[in-house]
């Protein structure tokens, strides 16, 4: 299953020209369908795009997108400007099915594989590298910003899109 690109997806792309700049070395961390990759690249060539699912990663191959098969940072080497990650962030649903859960769970309670990425990002950031992430309050939005603070990520909200079961956010955080 490739992620489609909803509200979620739409509220990070439309960020992306503010923070790509020609020559940004710039990582697409759980690509899904590319399209935050495809748009950074009108402003860079040098993107990467990575996921967890090869079924996308042979997709975007077809684009011309580099693509790189990795589970979150396990497989990245290098530093960046800028790490765009909408990941999967809905709390762990037993009726779903594995690939469902590959695309759309964030762990058993959806913050966990945004604490695993929050964890792994610093090491890849260039100096003034910045992340643009993007979430659901669902997510636990406090445990995740207790967690940047705890990793001493300075952070701010850049938008948010109140939903009737839900607030999406796109968060803007540095070293």
């Amino acid at each position: 299953m490739i992620y489609p690109p909803g509200k979620d997806s739409f509220l990070l792309e439309k960020y992306i020209k503010l923070y790509v700049k020609q020559n940004s070395k710039v990582l697409d961390i759980g690509t899904g369908s590319g399209i935050q990759g495809k748009e950074a690249l009108k402003y860079t060539k040098d993107v990467i795009s990575s996921d967890i699912n090869k079924e996308c990663l042979k997709a975007l191959k077809l684009e011309e997108l580099k693509t790189i098969h990795s589970d979150l940072f396990s497989k990245i080497k290098g530093k960046f400007d800028l790490i765009m990650f909408n990941p999967p962030y809905l709390p762990e649903d037993v009726r779903e099915d594995k690939e469902g859960k590959v695309a759309l769970c964030g762990g058993k309670e959806g913050y966990e594989i945004i604490f695993r990425f929050l964890e792994q990002a610093k090491s890849h950031l260039k100096k003034d590298g910045k992340i643009l992430l993007v979430f659901s309050s669902l997510s636990k939005k406090d445990l995740i910003e207790n967690k940047m603070k705890e990793l001493k990520y300075s952070f701010e909200i850049l938008e948010s899109e109140k939903f009737f079961f839900e607030t999406i956010y796109l968060y803007l955080i540095q070293k």
